[in-house]
């Protein structure tokens, strides 16, 4: 009974050679995480903007709603604050990598 369950599964085996093929070239992937590194950037800057331009709204009386400017903010606030934690991670990944020894 054990032997037909065991036979009934299907192989799934890639020669190494298949395995060990990059998916896409370094100078793509490196353009592909610049690409996202900007788009994300841009996602900051322009939660912030949007942030600004609320709170001015609201300054200038053409906006009575304090609740939305106020998520507006927080949401912008916790944005830069992951971007900097990000950045801040990021940074410590590349001096681990420079501390090693070869």
């Amino acid at each position: 009974m054990n032997n037909l369950l065991l036979n009934s599964i299907p192989q799934t085996t890639m020669p190494v050679s298949e395995v060990a093929k990059p998916v896409m070239s370094p100078g793509a992937a490196q353009a592909n995480f610049a690409n996202v590194l900007k788009t994300a950037i841009e996602g900051v800057n322009n939660a912030q903007l949007t942030s600004d331009e609320k709170t001015q709204q609201l300054a200038n009386g053409s906006v009575d709603d304090l609740h939305d400017v106020m998520i507006t903010a927080q949401k912008a606030s916790i944005t830069l604050e992951t971007t900097v934690q990000i950045q801040r991670k990021a940074i410590d990944a590349y001096n681990e990598i420079m501390r090693m020894q070869v």
